[in-house]
């Protein structure tokens, strides 16, 4: 459920993706899961499209908030959009929500505390602790996440993690892998990550899924309230190669991600192989995690 006028809308409707106006949401005798996405990327149109169409691709009703940071000024999202769609947190910080995504940033290189809206994040990070029920943290925020709630430290890359890996799952029969294969693929785009001794380490998580060349993939609290997922299972087909081609004008010495392109080369198109396993993971977090644990009354979640 979300304005006519967002941009992502037109997309959606055009890839068959059903979404509703709030005026046929209102005529349905349901309770809509209220989920608020912190867009924490530079390109925030083009990461609510891709979040929103893993989201509308669900059975459930889902009204979503879009919030970005007081802190920061975004610098490549007209500030028209922003004032039209997004809200602060303190717009919100009295309600409570069904779910919460918190998306990647790219600020992987930088310490936490050099980040300009960090304390903002901690805020937002330690309010969600009692007032959403199920939070899902994408990349550098499963990083920053896992740092902040449980001290499992950063690790910082030689080099840039680029490109789509092969994972497998640790534990069967959790709830967010059914409909999963045994292996599957993820894109990654990331300078840092964590290390799967300091995750096994702390006791109320559980290492769900990881990639021999990609590392931990995703981290759950034992109580479920809590996701850290290291890859862009959200990315579309362009983003890659999109990053790949703006590193390479810009001089940086960049590799030609991984498993991407048609036999490795960039002058052929990208394969998809991730898509599938995309919206399993997105359908299994809001049904499973979100939909069957929340309480219909949202103010008794705590």
């Amino acid at each position: 459920m979300i304005p006519n006028d967002l941009p992502a809308f037109d997309t959606l409707v055009h890839e068959n993706i059903f979404v509703m106006d709030e005026l046929q949401a209102f005529h349905q005798d349901i309770r809509p899961l209220r989920i608020a996405i912190l867009n924490l990327m530079p390109t925030k149109i083009e990461t609510e499209t891709q979040l929103l169409r893993l989201l509308g691709n669900s059975p459930l009703q889902v009204e979503v908030t879009l919030l970005h940071t007081r802190s920061h000024k975004s610098k490549n999202t007209p500030e028209k959009h922003l004032l039209n769609f997004y809200k602060h947190f303190d717009d919100v910080k009295h309600l409570k929500f069904d779910g919460l995504i918190i998306t990647g940033a790219p600020v992987e290189q930088l310490e936490f505390n050099e980040i300009n809206y960090w304390d903002e994040l901690c805020e937002i990070m330690e309010w969600s602790v009692h007032n959403v029920y199920s939070t899902l943290h994408i990349c550098w925020a499963a990083v920053a996440g896992l740092w902040f709630h449980y001290k499992v430290p950063k690790k910082l890359y030689e080099k840039k993690l680029f490109g789509v890996f092969k994972h497998s799952i640790n534990k069967k029969f959790v709830k967010l892998f059914r409909g999963f294969d045994d292996q599957f693929y993820v894109p990654h785009s990331r300078y840092c990550g964590v290390e799967k001794k300091d995750v096994q380490a702390i006791k109320g998580l559980e290492l769900l899924s990881e990639s021999k060349e990609a590392g931990v993939y995703i981290v759950a609290a034992k109580s479920g309230r809590q996701l850290f997922v290291t890859g862009h299972s959200e990315y579309d087909r362009s983003v890659l190669r999109r990053e790949y081609e703006r590193d390479v004008a810009k001089g940086l010495e960049i590799e030609i991600p991984q498993n991407y392109f048609e036999d490795d080369n960039p002058e052929k198109p990208p394969v998809v192989r991730w898509q599938g396993h995309s919206n399993l993971l997105f359908c299994n977090w809001l049904n499973y995690y979100v939909y069957q644990e929340t309480p219909f009354d949202l103010a008794s979640i705590d």
